[in-house]
């Protein structure tokens, strides 16, 4: 799990969420799945709206920068959250859209 801060994009207030999250190297893979809802989950907006947040790993705290990932890595991406979680297979059957995917990059 990953505890994300990101400002709102219509209230300009921190806001908090536990995510899942795939390690991917020196960046971690957010997938805005919304439990497969017909719409994107209210972080994802903000995200779009500011790419910096902060990002609570373990015990580790750090500020990051997040990047939407187009295809094709971002159907490669979420295939290999569905081999870590298979759940994610079934969020992707249930919606018809596509399923945004963050590549997170620390900046401090």
């Amino acid at each position: 799990m990953v505890i994300i801060t990101t400002t709102g994009a219509k209230s300009g207030r921190a806001i908090t969420n536990p995510l899942v999250y795939l390690p991917d190297g020196d960046r971690i893979v957010l997938i805005a799945s919304n439990g497969g809802a017909d719409k994107h989950p209210a972080w994802y907006f903000n995200l779009l709206a500011d790419s910096e947040l902060t990002l609570e790993v373990g015990s580790e705290t750090y500020r990051g920068k997040a990047e939407l990932v187009a295809d094709p890595e971002r159907t490669a991406l979420y295939d290999r959250m569905v081999e870590r979680l298979p759940g994610f297979a079934e969020y992707r059957d249930k919606t018809s859209r596509e399923i945004p995917v963050f590549a997170v990059y620390r900046t401090s």
